[in-house]
């Protein structure tokens, strides 16, 4: 078993440890509530310009627009936005090994670049290594929190956690489980299975902000005897994940009505196997028809939506509106490497493009509450994350409102907080991140060393 990793170094943070009391200065956004679709004002955002954010060991207490007394430490960020971190509901942390690929859909990229990039990371020193650069890759687009898939070996998965606890990082993740249709050095067995997932739950589920997710890759790299074990230890501990893929392509489709053909659906086939329930995550859910979505929003279970994976691999267009109408949990996830960048910026202008492709219109703020407060609330991690509420971790991130001529200008024009916001959702990314705060802990720093 490995020990844990070793603090971030200087690439990764500026300081290893913040103020017990800081303010810090800017332009406070984040949600109340849920925004209606297709509102552009809407009392669901709370909007405090000039504010001064109140942090206390390393949580939220409050907000105030006039200056904090001596007894605080002040970080003046006056003239940029602040926002909660953002959450990734579906990533695969191997994966940036291989991001931006070429010329395949779903099943053939799988075996293309995804097999042979996650194969690597059997090996001790490549898990260690891989680990350490996607947490402060996450860091360093604005991300502060995610659900992680690593890969079928054990060594992976406790990598990936021991590099999320020493950045304080409130992370969900667990070894991937395959047991047929994968590479040898990919698939696992029933018993040695679950042998590792309960030493790894042992280990890391519930240590400091670390939760484990039972990690189906998808029903067809799975029997059905795998299946019943992913259930099994779920229904031991109601508050492990569950985190798969779901619907992904209609080739992938095809293939699991030959391999179930017992199952009214795709969805169907982890409904019968147990796995269906308020703590899972199911990333993609696009070829879903409404019976699926009814069952969907009555286990309380989230739809992570990916959608620069699935205009890239041509896999569909996410019908986020008829989930919403639904009454199911829709977060957002980069997917890298079918996505191709860890920026959520991108995702969410992504996931504009889609809804427009099918006569809709997101706005920035259901956009913006799906990878925050949403998310949160999605996961079961309201109380801790995705907002400002006192009492919440201040995991936060400062980002410039434009940088560049065009984005420049595109902001001094904006007329409206809503088509500001929404520019900026379209023109930002990582290049617009100045700092990111987990705990209160500075954790990335634009022009620090190796930054």
């Amino acid at each position: 078993m490995l020990t844990p990793a070793p603090p971030p170094s200087a690439s990764s943070a500026s300081s290893a440890s913040a103020p017990p009391r800081l303010a810090l200065r800017g332009d406070l956004l984040d949600f109340v509530g849920a925004p209606a679709w297709g509102e552009t004002e809407t009392p669901a955002l709370r909007f405090r310009p000039d504010h001064w954010l109140l942090i206390e060991d390393g949580r939220i207490v409050g907000a105030q627009a006039e200056s904090p007394d001596a007894g605080w430490a002040r970080e003046d960020q006056r003239g940029r936005l602040v926002l909660p971190g953002f959450i990734d509901a579906h990533v695969h942390a191997p994966q940036i090994d291989m991001i931006a690929s070429y010329g395949a859909a779903l099943l053939d990229w799988l075996q293309a670049y995804t097999f042979p990039a996650e194969l690597r990371h059997g090996h001790a020193g490549e898990a260690l290594a891989g680990a350490d650069r996607f947490v402060d890759a996450l860091l360093a687009h604005g991300t502060t929190a995610a659900v992680v898939m690593p890969t079928v070996h054990k060594v992976s998965a406790d990598a990936l956690l021991a590099a999320a606890h020493a950045r304080g990082m409130r992370l969900v993740a667990g070894k991937v489980l395959m047991d047929r249709h994968a590479p040898p050095g990919l698939c696992d067995d029933v018993v040695q299975a679950e042998r590792d997932c309960r030493e790894l739950i042992a280990r890391w589920h519930g240590r400091d902000r670390l939760a484990y997710a039972v990690t189906v890759r998808f029903a067809p790299t799975s029997t059905p005897e795998q299946l019943a074990m992913a259930a099994a230890l779920c229904a031991e501990d109601p508050t492990l994940y569950l985190h798969t893929h779901l619907a992904e392509n209609r080739d992938e489709l095809r293939w699991v009505a030959e391999l179930f053909p017992q199952a009214r659906s795709y969805l169907d086939v982890y409904a019968r196997a147990g796995l269906l329930h308020r703590r899972s995550v199911f990333a993609h859910g696009i070829w879903l028809d409404a019976e699926d979505h009814a069952a969907l929003a009555a286990h309380g279970a989230v739809v992570a939506h990916s959608p620069s994976s699935n205009l890239f691999l041509g896999s569909g267009l996410f019908d986020w509106r008829a989930l919403e109408q639904g009454g199911v949990a829709v977060a957002m996830a980069s997917d890298v490497g079918g996505g191709t960048s860890l920026s959520m910026q991108r995702t969410l202008a992504d996931a504009y493009k889609v809804q427009a492709l099918r006569g809709q219109r997101l706005t920035a703020w259901v956009a913006l509450h799906a990878a925050t407060r949403g998310a949160a609330q999605a996961l079961g991690l309201a109380h801790e994350i995705g907002s400002f509420d006192a009492g919440c971790c201040a995991d936060l991130c400062v980002w410039d409102w434009a940088r560049g001529a065009v984005a420049e200008r595109r902001d001094a024009l904006a007329t409206a907080l809503h088509e500001r916001v929404f520019a900026w959702m379209m023109l930002a990314d990582e290049r617009n991140l100045v700092s990111a705060r987990v705990a209160g802990v500075e954790r990335f720093r634009r022009g620090a060393q190796g930054s």
